[in-house]
């Protein structure tokens, strides 16, 4: 009885891993075991990165939001601090997006902290 292999399967598997290579330079994207390699290390970066991005925004509006807050005469700490006591559901992202683009909005808010 002659052996059973399923073509289609494996050609259909090393099609999957070319095409998700298309790009790369070289023989990342023409030889399969070297594409195969390099799309496996960037679905890892790309998991892990998922993540890290997370934790980039969230410093980046922090030190938005730090900025501001010291233009108004407090500082982060003082205005979370103060939001949390206060009551106010205002996240991270949304402050910072009124201390980037509607100022008013944001010494709005400082001020009720303050008070």
């Amino acid at each position: 009885m002659p052996r059973s292999v399923n073509a289609v399967a494996s050609r259909a598997r090393r099609k999957r891993y070319l095409k998700a290579a298309k790009g790369y330079f070289g023989a990342r994207s023409k030889v399969y075991t070297v594409a195969k390699n390099a799309v496996e290390k960037a679905w890892g970066y790309s998991y892990r990165d998922r993540r890290n991005k997370k934790r980039v925004f969230r410093r980046l509006w922090i030190a938005r939001i730090n900025a501001a807050a010291r233009q108004n005469g407090t500082t982060y700490s003082r205005l979370m601090h103060g939001l949390s006591t206060a009551g106010v559901g205002l996240n991270r992202k949304v402050l910072a997006d009124l201390a980037m683009n509607h100022p008013e909005a944001f010494i709005a808010v400082v001020n009720s902290v303050k008070k």
